[in-house]
Parts: C-alpha cells; structure tokens; sequence
C-alpha cells in the first residue's frame, strides 16, 4: 500500500494509506459505478447540505476512487447526507450516491469506526425500533428513545417538544397511543432477513 497525501480539512493535511481494494469492495458491495465520475462537481451544486460537510460528494466520489478508505469512513459526510437524491437526479452519469452513502457507514460501522456524527446512526435506530414493535411510525416512543440514547436532554427542549407535541395532538396529527397492524410476525420476519443479510 501506498502513501498518498490527502486534505483533511481546508488548513489540514495528512498522511493516509490509500487501499486499492477499497473502490472494488464499495462498487461490489453498493452496486454504484463510482468509477463513472468524472468529476464534474454536478452533485456538490445540487447538495442542500454540501455547506456542513467537511468534504462534498464529488471529494467523496473521488477519495473512494483513489482508495482512501480511512478518510473516507472517517467522514462526516456520509452521515450528513440526507438522501434526497438532487445528486442523482442531475448526475449524466447516473451514479446513486445516496445509496453509495448508505454503503459506506454500513462499511464504517461494521468495521467499528466510530461515526464522526454519533447523533444519526443513534437518530435511525430510535426511527426504525418503533416500526419494529408495532408495524408503523410511533413517534412519541421514537423520540423519548433518541432523547435517552443520544443523552441530549434539557428543559428547555422538553417544554419545546411538550408544546409542539400537545399542538400535534389537537390537530389530530399525532396519536398517543401507539398503532398497530395485524401481521407483526411478517415484520419481525423482514427485521431479521435484514440483518442476516439476507435478499428476497
């Protein structure tokens, strides 16, 4: 392996070994030809939040490219993105980095990298427990358990969520008790092929 020297911020650099294996494991494992870019900063101008990433999606693109791997899983970029697909919509190449985002924190969290932004992989298990348990979107339970987990909790938020959530509930927004489809066992049976890996 070799040493490539890679910015890590805009007044930062440093050494990092660069993986040649790592672009063939990304496309393998998500599917996406990031091999296809060239470069042409389309998604970084469409990007709602490229402005809170420490690098864009085109770096993104171009760091797995050149197997920078360490740089890469280490990212908050990966983490930030919010999936709304204004990159691939306006990509000529067609290349889906939403998807390629989700790849890669899969990639970082069971290699035990820690996340750079802790709060959102904590943020989609509280999403997902809920659908979980009773087959639809609970959200008072999901945000009592992303509260806990995350451990931000003030009393100034309480009062905010308590006041957002009583006006939730008057306008027959949100439902206190929780709801509930007939066949539990059929998600519970998605649940698992999911985390076996599994494909229908």
């Amino acid at each position: 392996m070799q040493l490539t020297s890679v910015s890590v911020t805009k007044n930062e650099s440093r050494q990092l070994k660069s993986d040649p294996l790592f672009r063939e494991e990304v496309e393998a494992l998500s599917g996406v030809n990031i091999s296809r870019c060239y470069q042409c900063f389309t998604c970084t101008l469409g990007c709602p939040v490229a402005y809170a990433m420490d690098y864009r999606p085109n770096q993104i693109i171009r760091l797995c490219q050149l197997g920078l791997k360490d740089a890469v899983l280490g990212s908050s970029t990966i983490w930030i993105c919010a999936s709304c697909e204004s990159c691939v919509t306006r990509c000529p190449n067609e290349i889906d980095i939403p998807h390629l985002m989700d790849t890669l924190h899969q990639i970082a969290l069971r290699e035990g990298v820690p996340p750079k932004e802790p709060a959102v992989p904590i943020f989609h298990r509280a999403f997902v427990e809920p659908i979980r348990r009773f087959g639809r979107q609970y959200e008072i339970m999901m945000t009592v358990l992303f509260i806990l987990k995350a451990r931000k909790f003030s009393f100034k938020d309480l009062r905010t969520n308590a006041s957002l959530g009583l006006n939730m509930m008057k306008r027959r927004k949100l439902k206190l008790t929780p709801p509930l489809i007939k066949n539990l066992a059929a998600i519970e049976e998605i649940f698992e092929k999911a985390e076996s890996g599994e494909q229908k």
